[in-house]
């Protein structure tokens, strides 16, 4: 059986999809002031990031509305896994 691989995010995906995991469904601008907590980050890069994650299949963008919103396509546990069946992949293959 073969497993669906979910696409690798970068380590700024990653911080993107940290906030919907803990959010919920969100707007760009939701995101982005979360992120700018940490580091600041202008609202386009952060929007850039988003449309770049919905064509990678890491998130799922709801159009019904004016507003955008966006929500995590996988859960936390089941990117984790992925990441770390991916770690240790590269680590020990022949």
């Amino acid at each position: 059986m073969t497993r669906r691989k979910i696409p690798r995010p970068t380590d700024k995906e990653l911080a993107i999809l940290n906030v919907l995991w803990r959010r919920g469904p969100s707007t760009v601008r939701q995101v982005n002031e979360e992120i700018c907590r940490d580091q600041a980050t202008g609202y386009t890069t952060t929007l850039k990031l988003m449309q770049i994650m919905t064509e990678k299949g890491l998130v799922v963008r709801d159009e019904s509305q004016r507003t955008h919103i966006y929500h995590a396509k996988f859960s936390q546990e089941k990117t984790q896994h992925q990441l770390v069946h991916d770690l240790l992949e590269k680590a020990f293959a022949e």
